[in-house]
């Protein structure tokens, strides 16, 4: 509990889905993307791309509640297979996304505790490596949490159609 707030687990059905969905498209918003098209097409991938996630075990999320039950924000953990490597030990990487408030119970470290909550559920599972992009508004409380700061690089090419002749 949060001041007055609880923290739970999100089930990935229903009406904890489509609030995970509305999330996700909140913060493209915020974030200034404004092609409504563009966003419901993303809403619609990410809703199916969950489910496959749910029934793989590979998403986790939990939300913060007001004492009249509404939710006020989320976590997502998203869980990867990981090569070995020099920097973690575990099978699983974490990803920590969808990470957002309701402006309203902004800076109230409702966040904080549900990244917390995240990072403690990690630790318990054997998870060493998590990782996650931040909005620059985000970027102060990921570093107090311990979060290196950087980017990730990634190259994006269209996509040719193969030629069924050969």
């Amino acid at each position: 509990m949060i001041g007055m707030m609880t923290i739970r687990p999100a089930t990935l059905v229903g009406s904890d889905l489509e609030t995970i969905v509305y999330h996700r498209r909140a913060i493209y918003w915020e974030a200034g993307y404004r092609d409504e098209r563009a966003l419901d097409t993303m809403g619609a991938a990410y809703r199916l791309w969950l489910r496959g996630k749910r029934e793989s075990g590979q998403y986790l999320a939990w939300f913060a509640l007001a004492p009249d039950s509404s939710i006020t924000a989320g976590v997502g953990l998203w869980l990867t297979d990981s090569p070995p490597n020099l920097f973690a030990s575990g099978r699983w990487r974490g990803n920590l996304v969808n990470v957002y408030t309701e402006p309203p119970h902004r800076r109230r470290g409702v966040a904080r505790a549900l990244i917390e909550g995240a990072l403690d559920w990690c630790q318990g599972h054997q998870i060493d490596m998590i990782v996650l992009h931040s909005t620059p508004s985000g970027r102060a409380l990921y570093e107090s949490l311990g979060f290196t700061p950087g980017s990730e690089m990634r190259l994006i090419r269209p996509i040719t159609p193969v030629s069924s002749k050969r």
